[in-house]
């Protein structure tokens, strides 16, 4: 019986320990921080493509500039913990996107393919 007892607080020790680090590799550790995820999916008729923002840091970011190539859009700002999800304007190169934040972002990304797997639609 000692032993089960023994065995349970064990358990629940090392998993409190987990949860404790999970909880605190979710916290942000950098005042300005700037996630951005452009991805486009290729089909046989049409692009289904996608820019995804999360703010990542501790403070808001402010002015961010989307540059789609020929077009720009501009967001006032994104809170801490707050994600957007974008549709680039008809007419994009949807070879990149050069996103920039008057907090000293400033990041260009490619856009990447999502992997097609056998028997999926648009495969």
């Amino acid at each position: 019986m000692r032993l089960v007892v023994m065995m349970a607080a064990g358990l629940a020790a090392v998993s409190a320990i987990i949860i404790g680090m999970l909880l605190v590799s979710t916290i942000p550790t950098e005042r300005y921080s700037l996630d951005v995820d452009a991805m486009k999916d290729e089909q046989s008729l049409f692009v289904n493509a996608r820019v995804v923002l999360t703010n990542n840091g501790k403070l808001p970011l402010t002015n961010l500039s989307i540059d789609y190539g020929p077009t720009t859009e501009v967001i006032a700002r994104i809170d801490p913990g707050q994600k957007i999800s974008l549709s680039p304007p008809a007419g994009s190169s949807l070879n990149n996107v050069r996103v920039s934040a008057n907090e000293g972002i400033d990041i260009t990304k490619d856009y990447r393919k999502p992997i097609k797997l056998p028997g999926m639609i648009g495969s």
